[in-house]
């Protein structure tokens, strides 16, 4: 066998090890099974609307996660670095625990959150809303980003082409909220049902 030869066959052998080692982290990426902590429930302080006093009747936390999984639209609230609200609507995923959004490195929403991460997001139908309250920060793990593509792609039947080689390469970042807080509000039973729920 001449140099040549060895060096293609070489070469060849590292692209299949690659690609058995990409296979393999998709592969335990979607067996894996996150264990998020529950959060805790209690009711809302909210005066003046005649709120249960009980803990009967409050939500049960899977409630807000199929809320927060069959979602098309969220609106997210942030800050801008005078003080002043800024609210837009996104499209988002709900995904072991946090939202997960894109938008571009110098939009609005991205400069008032390295400015500030504290951040705001809802669902999209009020008479069934979900509220989470929490930090945003910049997912770091590329195949985690892989993920958050395969399934934004589904959910949205949208094909991110270019742009989800930007967020793989870190041009455009991925971001993700992590809720420290959150409410769940259904407008027909809302004086017995209002709940509030805070993460560990």
């Amino acid at each position: 066998m001449d140099a040549t030869k060895a060096s293609v066959n070489l070469q060849s052998g590292l692209l299949r090890a690659k690609g058995r080692k990409r296979v393999a982290t998709k592969q335990a990426i979607a067996k894996r099974k996150v264990k998020v902590p529950l959060p805790k429930a209690s009711r809302p302080t909210i005066p003046g609307y005649g709120l249960a006093n009980s803990s009967r009747g409050l939500l049960p936390w899977k409630w807000a996660e199929n809320r927060l999984n069959r979602s098309r639209q969220y609106w997210i609230a942030t800050t801008r670095p005078d003080g002043r609200p800024h609210v837009m609507v996104v499209w988002a995923l709900w995904l072991d625990g946090a939202i997960y959004f894109s938008t571009g490195r110098e939009s609005r929403k991205a400069k008032n959150l390295r400015h500030n991460p504290r951040c705001t997001m809802c669902t999209e139908n009020a008479a069934e809303a979900v509220i989470l309250e929490g930090l945003v920060d910049a997912e770091r793990e590329i195949e985690r980003i892989r993920e958050f593509i395969r399934r934004y792609e589904k959910k949205y039947d949208w094909k991110l082409g270019k742009m989800a080689e930007d967020f793989i390469s870190g041009k455009e970042p991925v971001f993700r909220l992590r809720p420290q807080l959150a409410f769940g509000l259904w407008e027909k039973k809302f004086s017995s049902s209002a709940t509030r729920w805070r993460f560990a």
